[in-house]
């Protein structure tokens, strides 16, 4: 499978080439518009506030090649800031910015005395899941001070009847719980960096990889 890393200046992005090819993909780091469109999956990374990561994602033209390749049912995987610009707003340092709107809901300040939340943290994830089936038990690494700590998905919103299928919504707690990964038809993410979580991350990625 051939995987497109977006180049767009934001994440960790050689180490997420590193972890795909690992995983058993062709990776490539890329910002060409052919290229992510070509792709059988598409990465979204993401490190930093949520105001620079879409100021980063517009140079390149992401909203409109990520809306383009989930309306045709092709795989995207958002990790860490790039779960979070899959919602509508992100509420950081004064400013809200809007998001892609994949998702309802608002990215804030996670809920805990101690922020960042930063290390190994197990995940809840849902009965149903493809993403974390043989890891369900593992824990993974984050690195973060904001999350979604809601998803709600109300009738009407979103892409199209036929191109999601309703979200499956994984769980980690710091303080409070909050968000920690999503799979939702072609669009998956999590808030977790699974390039940094050893074999669990590894697993995972050759999860995704397979429902390309």
């Amino acid at each position: 499978m051939k995987v497109v890393v977006l180049d767009y200046g934001f994440g960790n992005v050689r180490s997420a080439v590193r972890a795909l090819r690992r995983a058993g993909a062709e990776a490539e780091l890329t910002a060409d518009p052919v290229a992510v469109l070509e792709a059988d999956g598409l990465v979204v990374p993401g490190v930093g506030a949520f105001r620079a990561v879409m100021e980063g994602l517009k140079r390149v033209r992401a909203p409109q090649l990520i809306e383009r390749r989930l309306a045709g049912g092709r795989g995207v995987l958002g990790i860490c800031v790039g779960l979070q610009v899959m919602f509508e707003r992100g509420e950081e340092h004064g400013f809200v910015t809007e998001g892609l709107g994949q998702w309802q809901g608002a990215v804030t300040r996670l809920r805990a005395e101690v922020v960042p939340h930063m290390g190994w943290s197990p995940v809840v994830a849902p009965a149903e899941t493809t993403l974390f089936r043989g890891v369900e038990s593992e824990r993974f690494y984050f690195v973060h001070s904001y999350a979604a700590q809601e998803f709600t998905l109300s009738a009407g919103a979103g892409p199209p009847a036929g191109t999601f299928v309703p979200p499956l919504v994984a769980w980690a707690e710091h303080g409070a719980p909050f968000v920690a990964a999503v799979e939702n038809g072609p669009l998956c993410a999590t808030q977790f960096h699974p390039e940094k979580s050893g074999d669990a991350g590894a697993h995972l990625l050759e999860n995704w990889i397979r429902t390309l």
